[in-house]
Order: structure tokens, then C-alpha cells, then sequence
């Protein structure tokens, strides 16, 4: 699930899973469907 969220004034939608944030609910729901629920491996 897509959790909409509130940081330094601007809307951002978090993955559940993994806490990966997006500017876009579209993108934030679309990476959920492929999101494992691991750390993402491009951050390090």
C-alpha cells in the first residue's frame, strides 16, 4: 500500500514495503507492484 506522506512542505508517496519515496502516487503505486520489500539495491 501507498502511504501519502508530508515532508518539508510537499506531498510524497512512500512504498510500505521498502520506504522508497515518490513525487508521483502513479510511480509510487507502479514500483509497489515489483517491490519485494528489501532495501532497494541502488541505495547504499
Amino acid at each position: 500500500m501507498v502511504v501519502q506522506t508530508e515532508r518539508d512542505d510537499t506531498t510524497w508517496y512512500e512504498c510500505e514495503s521498502c520506504g522508497l519515496l515518490f513525487d508521483e502516487q502513479s510511480d509510487a503505486t507502479e514500483h509497489e507492484q515489483r517491490c519485494d520489500g528489501s532495501d532497494p539495491t541502488y541505495i547504499q
